[in-house]
């Protein structure tokens, strides 16, 4: 009797060692085959039509019942990346699926700018996790209870980065906040981030542990508020100030009001400084701010993207509307008027770009028009982009940034109406001024019906000289025609790293 208990419990055991075996995933790492590192946003789909996306190490964690112990194949793309076909055009390959397996695939980028990792919302490192690895950070699946965030806007701040995005998406609604959420991360003694490591956010939370609301200005659900040319200037007393314009939002394209706004450092808010005119267009922070002096003056520019417009470097300036000045080719005091648009220029009749207050910027397509208008030639005009080809490079929204490297300013932006997507297409341009020529353009990152817009180049992450530098923008299927939206992925933050030594790079230069 003894002896047939200690079979049943032996067989129990062996059983239950086979049933664990057989749970344990099956790993699949993506890696550059550049770099080896891992890609992430890499998606590898079965012939029946199941998805997998590689987390931000690159890694797979698969267990499908069914599917242990025999060969499955995947198809295998990414945005900007290629994988080889076979014979039959298939962009992909069979894997004998074992318990414990893994398997490294290796995956060619053709963009020039490379994925690093995503930023924000649920998962990060989730393959990692269920394969048994070591994530980079310590909170690897879910930190702050965020699911989703837009828009990034990012400061050195009294020795801290200081992060702020716009609406925010919970694990537990639809409907998150909409009203700024933020966090910092801790610098190193050189006061940068450490490109050793993953950026580890610490979100300003509420007792939930959920984000919480830095820019409170209304309590209306209807209600967003939205913030906008972040900039560190000096207050009165010469102290240092966290500032932004915020707007509050009815809906898309509706806006209740708009003002200065200052971080309360006890409190961890966003506080109403001042209101801006509603139907003020551009005497505004707006964009992301550029640290600026000119002689013993210091300004912040504003780049949306074109850095057309600046005010003093103090609160006091930022404030007040009537200390704006723009960039601009037009007559002092006038307004852009399209073809009766009055150009400004000297008894020669030399065009004159400068600083003027009162008197509107100009963006590209006004200057493309007046070019068109015969009031401008091609060789006066300052921000007619093109790529190689020839062809028009319209920008939307993106940074410029000073380049220690290249020793000239940096635009990183995204283009209005790309080719492979509506607003998916990131450009790099060169100028050896901040007021342009603005040139050549030269893509460095595209996607394929989604879209990655607002991208924003973090000068502080810059590493070798200048010679890598750090974007990232909102991967969303928003402004899309993407048939399904990526799980984990959409609506969320990717960090891109570009080296600027890439010889592809040199026609912007």
């Amino acid at each position: 009797m003894k002896r047939a208990f200690a079979y049943i419990v032996c067989g129990l055991l062996v059983g239950w060692a086979g049933l664990s075996r057989a749970a344990e995933p099956f790993g699949i790492r993506v890696v550059d085959s550049a770099s080896q590192r891992g890609v992430p946003l890499v998606e590898l789909e079965t012939v029946n039509g199941m998805r997998f996306v590689t987390d931000s190490a690159g890694r797979i964690a698969f267990a499908e019942p069914g599917l242990m112990n025999s060969k499955v194949f995947f198809t295998i793309r990414s945005h900007g990346y290629t994988f080889p076909k076979d014979g039959f055009g298939f962009a992909g390959k069979a894997l004998q699926i074992s318990p414990g397996g893994s398997v490294i695939l290796k995956i060619k980028r053709v963009n020039i700018a490379e994925r690093l990792c995503r930023l924000t919302g649920g998962g990060i490192y989730r393959d990692t996790v269920l394969l048994g690895k070591k994530a980079p950070l310590a909170r690897p699946l879910l930190n702050g209870r965020v699911f989703g965030q837009d828009s990034a806007q990012a400061a050195i701040y009294r020795r801290k980065a200081y992060w702020f995005w716009g609406d925010t998406q919970r694990p537990g609604y639809p409907l998150g906040h909409f009203q700024t959420s933020g966090a910092t991360v801790e610098l190193l003694a050189t006061g940068r981030l450490d490109q050793s490591r993953a950026i580890e956010y610490k979100y300003f939370t509420s007792p939930s542990g959920f984000s919480r609301k830095v820019c409170p200005l209304a309590e209306t659900p209807a209600t967003m508020v939205w913030i906008d040319g972040l900039a560190v200037v000096a207050d009165a007393s010469g102290a240092e100030r966290l500032t932004t314009r915020y707007s509050q939002m009815k809906s898309l394209g509706k806006m209740l009001g708009q003002g200065l706004a200052v971080w309360n450092d006890k409190k961890a808010v966003f506080e109403p400084a001042g209101k801006f005119a509603l139907d003020e267009k551009w005497r505004i922070p707006q964009g992301h701010a550029i640290k600026f002096s000119e002689g013993k003056r210091k300004w912040i520019v504003f780049a949306n993207p074109w850095p057309v417009v600046r005010a003093a470097a103090t609160l006091a300036a930022l404030g007040d509307s009537k200390q704006y000045e723009a960039f601009t080719c037009l007559k002092p005091g006038s307004r852009y008027a399209k073809g009766k648009s009055q150009i400004h220029r000297d008894a020669s009749g030399k065009i004159i770009w400068a600083w003027k207050r009162n008197t509107d910027p100009i963006t590209q397509p006004q200057e493309k028009q007046m070019i068109s208008a015969g009031l401008l030639t091609g060789a006066e005009a300052r921000f007619q982009l093109r790529d190689a080809s020839g062809a028009e490079v319209r920008m939307h929204r993106g940074s410029v940034r000073w380049n220690a490297y290249l020793k000239q300013w940096v635009l990183i932006g995204v283009q209005s109406g790309g080719a492979s997507s509506y607003l998916g297409e990131i450009w790099i341009a060169c100028s050896a001024s901040l007021g342009g020529p603005w040139r050549s353009a030269v893509k460095i990152v595209t996607h394929d019906k989604y879209s990655f817009y607002n991208p924003v180049h973090h000068a502080f992450m810059d590493s070798k000289d200048g010679r890598y530098i750090h974007f990232e923008g909102t991967y969303s299927d928003t402004f899309s025609k993407t048939p399904a939206p990526t799980p984990r992925y959409n609506y969320n933050q990717i960090l891109y790293r570009l080296d600027l030594s890439d010889p592809r790079l040199k026609p912007a230069n």
